[in-house]
């Protein structure tokens, strides 16, 4: 009986304490905001990109980021740069489909899709931190999907 006691006395104490823990932070304040914000982000560095604007390239995308590229090579955001200051990423204009955001405290992953001029539709996922109050980009992934008929995604 004492070893019931003590294991059901251990199990209230424990349920006490997780009662008084502060729930779980799932959206950052200002959610709404935050995810208008990562969306803007992904436009501007799509504009930024085609424009060849490394400058601005680089403010979006952390130092430590890495991308897995639509053809499935891997790239730094000193590649990146590199790139885009090349013009190889060349005048392009990109139309964007919806955009999905979770925003998770101080990390967010953004999905989408696009099509860019002479290189199809793409489908993505950006994963963003909130670094002293402001996103970076930190790890990407894309896809070719070719053309496909509408709905793009989500589907």
């Amino acid at each position: 009986m004492k070893i019931l006691v003590g294991v059901l006395l251990t199990m209230w104490v424990g349920a006490m304490a997780l009662a008084d823990a502060p729930p779980a932070r799932v959206v950052a304040s200002g959610g709404e905001r935050a995810a208008e914000t990562l969306k803007q982000l992904e436009r501007d560095w799509a504009a930024a990109q085609a424009a060849g604007d490394s400058d601005k390239v680089g403010r979006i995308v952390a130092d430590d980021w890495t991308g897995v590229m639509g053809e499935g090579r891997k790239m730094t955001k000193l590649q990146l740069l590199e790139e885009v200051r090349s013009s190889k990423h060349e005048a392009m204009s990109v139309e964007f489909g919806p955009m999905d955001v979770k925003i998770l405290g101080d990390v967010a992953v953004v999905q989408g899709s696009e099509v860019e001029t002479g290189h199809g539709e793409e489908i993505w996922m950006d994963v963003f931190a909130n670094r002293d109050g402001k996103w970076v980009a930190v790890r990407s992934q894309s896809a070719r999907i070719g053309t496909i008929s509408r709905p793009r995604w989500p589907i």
